[in-house]
This record gives structure tokens, C-alpha cells and sequence, in this order.
């Protein structure tokens, strides 16, 4: 049934509503990354709606990589486990597009408190604790981004140099299989910057030399800001790509 709180002031389409409901459904908990959901003949039951408006709903949640529809066997929450995902944040690409081993290396990983800045960004009160880690990821050997990370310390309560470690890979797949959280959408902003001491030295280059600056808020479901991302690129022999849809 259609929830009361859904029907505003402000019209929303049926099937739009019913995205709603699924979101809040996913939030909950009520289906985990890489489960299959019910069918579109078991939700339209459940809502009371018709099965082409549950079929547009899904869609929609297809078309945002929240959902992912598989032929012939169902309609499973997409994981960032899942090939074509769990890269689908890292758009740094050779320039001959060749494919290339990712290895990442723990610079450090301690806790620290949300500034006005980072308060403001995840939705924080100042001074609430953070969790700050560095990394160096390296593409078939070579250093190419000086990954600095900022996580709101709560939900992400037990996170430590060890248990990033031990987490090979993306950390956005860690987030997802140990505290629930998975990301389904960021925001980036690109410029050029030059290579200052810290990140000059780890990434094995001359002060001043230029990068690109990678900045990035990842949203969990809900549109809840859960991760902050700096990452600094060396992109002599690599550029970023993105697909516009």
C-alpha cells in the first residue's frame, strides 16, 4: 500500500512513489547487496499498483545502478562486488587502453574530528569524529594516485590500518560487506594542481610537478553523503574517462 507521507502537496508519479517505497525498503535493510528482490508480480501485489508501474520504478532504480536486472534470472541490488561496479568510481585509464593490475598501499589510517568544512560536507556537527586514510595506488607497478579519504567515524565504527589492509581492492566494496553502506552515486570536481611535499614525495616526483585533483562526495542511499575522496593523479601516460548518458 501507498504510504500516507509519500502523497505530498507536491505530485509525484505513481511509479515514483513506488521507487520511494524501494529505496526505503533498500535502506532498511530489507534486501542486501547482490540479493535478488521480489518479482514485479509479487510487488505490485504488495503495493496495490499495476505491474507496469513497478516495472517503470525498477527501471528507474535499474538506470541509477541501484538495482541490476539479469536475464532470465531475476532482479538483484546491485554490489560493488559485481563486475562494471565495483570500478565504476576509478575512471583513471591508460592511454592505450590497455588494461592494468591496481594495487593500493596504506600511507596511514587515525582518527581526527569534522572541521567547519568536512562538517558541512557529510552532514556532520563540528567536532564530530572522522576517520582519515591515505593510500597509494599504484596501476601495474607505478604510483599514480595519492588516495586521502575522510569517513564519518559512526558509521563506520571499527574501521582501523588493519582492517583496511586486510581489505584488498575497493573500499567502497569493504563499506558495502562489513558495515552495510553502500555507495550509489558521487560528485566530483576536477582541476589542475601541483604536487605539494607530502604527495610529491610518496608518489616519487618533483615539488610543484602537475596533477589532476580528483575531489569526490560519495551518497549512500537516500542521498546521505557518507565518504569525502581527494585523489591526486599523475596523468602523463593516463587520462580520466567518464561515459555520459
Amino acid at each position: 500500500m501507498i504510504d500516507e507521507t509519500i502523497n505530498s502537496a507536491s505530485f509525484r508519479p505513481l511509479y515514483d512513489q513506488i521507487k520511494v517505497l524501494l529505496t526505503q525498503s533498500l535502506i532498511g535493510g530489507e534486501w542486501r547487496p547482490g540479493e535478488m528482490i521480489p518479482s514485479e508480480i509479487e510487488l505490485a501485489a504488495r503495493f496495490k499498483v499495476s505491474q507496469g508501474t513497478v516495472r517503470k520504478a525498477v527501471d528507474a532504480l535499474a538506470t541509477e545502478n541501484i538495482l541490476i536486472r539479469r536475464q532470465g534470472k531475476g532482479t538483484f541490488v546491485a554490489t560493488h562486488k559485481a563486475e562494471g561496479i565495483k570500478l565504476r568510481f576509478l575512471r583513471l585509464t591508460s592511454a592505450d587502453g590497455q588494461k592494468e593490475v591496481l594495487e593500493n598501499a596504506l600511507l596511514s589510517c587515525k582518527r581526527s574530528k569534522a572541521n567547519s568544512h568536512f562538517a558541512k560536507v557529510l552532514d556532520l556537527k563540528v567536532g564530530a569524529p572522522l576517520i582519515e586514510v591515505k593510500r597509494l595506488l599504484s596501476f601495474s607497478g607505478i604510483p599514480l594516485i595519492y588516495d586521502h579519504i575522510i569517513l564519518p567515524a559512526t558509521p563506520f565504527k571499527g574501521i582501523n590500518a588493519n582492517r583496511v589492509e586486510e581489505n584488498h581492492g575497493s573500499m567502497y566494496a569493504m563499506y558495502e560487506s562489513q558495515f552495510g553502506i553502500r555507495m550509489i552515486r558521487a560528485e566530483e570536481s576536477l582541476k589542475a594542481v601541483a604536487a605539494e611535499t607530502e604527495v610529491a614525495e610518496a608518489l616519487g616526483l618533483k615539488i610543484g610537478f602537475p596533477l589532476l585533483s580528483i575531489k569526490r562526495v560519495a551518497y549512500t542511499y537516500g542521498d546521505r553523503p557518507m565518504e569525502w575522496r581527494l585523489g591526486l593523479c599523475v596523468t602523463d601516460n593516463h587520462h580520466y574517462m567518464n561515459e555520459l548518458e
